[in-house]
Order: C-alpha cells, then sequence, then structure tokens
C-alpha cells in the first residue's frame, strides 16, 4: 500500500496583515512559500511550525470561512504560556479538559477559522 503524508488543511483568511500578525508573529508559524498569480490578485501562503502545515488562502473558492483544524501538541502548558507570551488583543486562551480525554486549547483566527491544539490527558 502506499504511504500518505499528513493532511494540509487550507483555510481561508481575507486579510494578508491580520493572517501573517495571526498565524506568524502569534502562532509562531514560518512562511513557506507565496503565491499570486499577479502582483494585485489574491495571496496563497504556505506556513509551518515544526511537522505542521497549513495553507491560508485569499481565494474565495479555496476554502469555506469558519472551518476547524485539530493541531496535536506535545506540552499543551508550554503552548499556552508561548501563546500568553505573544499575546494577542482580542483572545485569552486557556486549557480546557475534554471528557474524551484531551486537553485543549480552542482559538478563532480573524476570519472565523477554529484552531485546536490539542494533547492526550495524563492517565
Amino acid at each position: 500500500m502506499e504511504k500518505l503524508s499528513p493532511a494540509v488543511p487550507i483555510l481561508r483568511v481575507f486579510d494578508e496583515s491580520e493572517a501573517r500578525d495571526f498565524y506568524l508573529r502569534y502562532l509562531g508559524f514560518g512562511v513557506v512559500f507565496e503565491h499570486r498569480f499577479a502582483p494585485d490578485l489574491p495571496l496563497y501562503m504556505g506556513v509551518r511550525r515544526g511537522g505542521c502545515e497549513l495553507h491560508l488562502s485569499e481565494h474565495h473558492g479555496d476554502a469555506t470561512p469558519g472551518s476547524a483544524v485539530r493541531i496535536g501538541v506535545d506540552d499543551i502548558d508550554a503552548c499556552l504560556a508561548a501563546l500568553n507570551a505573544r499575546g494577542h488583543p482580542r483572545l485569552r486562551p486557556g486549557v480546557q479538559d475534554q471528557p474524551w480525554g484531551t486537553r485543549e486549547i480552542t482559538l478563532t483566527d480573524p476570519f472565523g477559522n477554529r484552531i485546536i491544539f490539542w494533547q492526550d490527558a495524563a492517565p
């Protein structure tokens, strides 16, 4: 059987500067690539942090606003500390213990997409 690579979600964004602030500065992702068909056309950008890659698109047909992405982390408390250290004017996240056995941080980006960082709860 062929080997599958991790899925790369495409998230709809509407404003390049807000997307850069949220995904690069606040979440700590780095730019993998940027593409525009012409200088005045919408941005399509790949970002990565560790083994997680996301694509952000201003193209109206690429994705639906309000999507959700779950991203596993190995230390949810360190993740929260890093987010709080960088700060965001509209977000004050916390860790929630879920009844299905995970600890989660749920964030909503400026475009209505939910980003859920999660870790299995300690046994």
